[in-house]
């Protein structure tokens, strides 16, 4: 996989971890043939060989679940095509809820998944504790039981993958280096490597936490940011059997899954760390980074309280790897606007593995037909502006992104982070005036209006928030008075 690039390519996948084969797998499901995929290190060697290989099914979008679930199908058929073993295992999941609020997400999260088609269901705190013997239980409120959620092996998926891809005709060559891209009239024509140039009429940015440097080297704005992203591995512990579930307890933060006849542990911590300033240091391949376990401590604690013979397990190591995070925590998707016929698919949030079987397909698809087959809109990278694209604001959004995964996703709910971006010439004299400001798309906006002295700002919660006895007095005003809208 080491030899000369060819001097031509319809389409050119940049980027050789789980969403570039992916992708390009999906372009010789298409009929595309004349594919070439480029890696500048080794296959799955940025982030997808060190991810924790979970599959959780159900999303927000019913079009994320319909991606996910085709990711497990996929993942459950390619080693009978390919050969190549992917570590595919449909373990299901449990989501523990320590309080009432939870305990409501919970409910809302199995009906969502029932209308999405995905079988759920609450079960009792002594069904969660049968399933899941070594967990601590008297604290919980219930718990969710998803039983197609499964886990997998991330470097052996994208091998089978590669090797799919190759034997539908794609061209594989690893340490081969982008250094630019050629245009013409607005649509991209080519990319310059390493090893040449090729001419082409597609080019797929693939190249996960090198995406957002490729993007600027064509003019397109990728939105991501790495943080560090960490996750233990134990030896083997009495009570874990190969077929023990994935479980998640949100409101600590933190997953679990059986590994090894061990334990791997991991989570999305409130605050995170974010990784690098600047762009990655050439060698970054197969590369970890140092343990930090005073950020890990939070995780670590909140793992001895559901887990408690985790503190006298082994432990084997601590894995710290960055993870790319967008703004939003949705993926990015598509054709750039800047540049024609410029895709991408990166910026994972720590679900790449989960998401990489249908969001390669639903990536070829659109190249293919020149438009998306399904409703892609959360994750299509024209939501983002140029702004997105900020240092600053990528940095800061991200180390409040990171927690954002297991934190009570409340109805309404505003971003902390990245705040103050953009604000009209009124926004002093409504804050005077009491606002209580959300943001859209950078935007401070007045979402509602503190009167009577009271603070403005909004209390979450799944009954009546705070704020709907004052929207209520503007819905009046407007009625029977005059109202002005900015």
């Amino acid at each position: 996989m080491t030899a000369g690039v060819p001097s031509h390519a319809r389409a050119v996948v940049i980027g050789g971890g789980i969403v570039g084969c992916s992708t390009a797998y999906h372009l010789t499901r298409l009929g595309w043939r004349d594919v070439v995929l480029l890696e500048r290190g080794q296959l799955s060697g940025g982030t997808t060989w060190h991810a924790a290989g979970l599959v959780g099914q159900l999303r927000s979008y019913a079009n994320m679940t319909q991606l996910i679930r085709y990711s497990a199908e996929l993942y459950a058929s390619l080693e009978a095509e390919t050969g190549q073993a992917t570590g595919w295992k449909r373990c299901g999941s449990l989501t523990v809820a320590r309080t009432d609020a939870r305990l409501i997400q919970c409910k809302r999260t199995v009906s969502m998944a029932r209308a999405f088609g995905v079988e759920a269901e609450i079960v009792s705190v002594a069904e969660a504790a049968r399933r899941w013997p070594l967990m601590r239980t008297d604290d919980l409120a219930g718990a969710a039981w998803i039983p197609g959620d499964g886990k997998a092996n991330p470097a052996d998926i994208t091998r089978a993958l590669a090797k799919g891809a190759q034997a539908g005709g794609v061209t594989i060559r690893e340490n081969v280096k982008v250094t630019g891209f050629t245009h013409v009239k607005g649509a991209v024509s080519g990319v310059s490597t390493s090893a040449g140039d090729i001419g082409c009429e597609v080019v797929v940015n693939c190249a996960g936490l090198w995406a957002r440097e490729l993007g600027r080297l064509a003019g397109v704005t990728v939105p991501l940011h790495p943080v560090e992203h960490m996750y233990i591995v134990t030896g083997p512990m009495d009570g874990v059997t190969r077929d023990l579930p994935v479980m998640r307890d949100h409101d600590g933060h933190i997953y679990f899954k059986e590994e090894v006849g061990g334990l791997l542990m991991g989570g999305f911590e409130p605050v995170a760390k974010p990784w690098l300033t600047r762009d990655i240091p050439e060698d970054f391949v197969f590369t970890l980074l140092k343990e930090d376990w005073d950020q890990f401590g939070v995780l670590m604690t909140n793992a001895a309280i559901r887990v408690p013979a985790i503190e006298t397990a082994e432990m084997r190591r601590l894995i710290n790897g960055p993870e790319s995070f967008t703004p939003d925590n949705y993926f990015i998707l598509g054709e750039a606007p800047e540049v024609r016929r410029f895709f991408v698919g990166a910026g994972f949030n720590s679900a790449g593995i989960a998401s990489a079987g249908g969001a390669g397909k639903a990536l070829a698809e659109w190249i293919v037909d020149g438009r998306p087959t399904m409703d892609l809109w959360p994750v299509d990278i024209r939501r983002f502006a140029r702004w997105h694209g900020n240092e600053r604001f990528l940095r800061e959004r991200v180390t409040e992104g990171v927690g954002v995964h297991y934190a009570m996703p409340w109805p309404l709910r505003d971003w902390k982070s990245g705040r103050g971006l953009r604000r009209s010439p009124l926004y002093d004299r409504l804050a005077a005036k009491g606002a209580a400001f959300g943001s859209k798309m950078g935007w401070e906006r007045a979402n509602w209006f503190a009167t009577d002295g009271a603070k403005p700002e909004t209390i979450y919660s799944y009954g009546r928030q705070n704020w709907m006895p004052y929207a209520a007095a503007e819905h009046r005003a407007t009625r029977e008075a005059v109202a002005v809208f900015d």
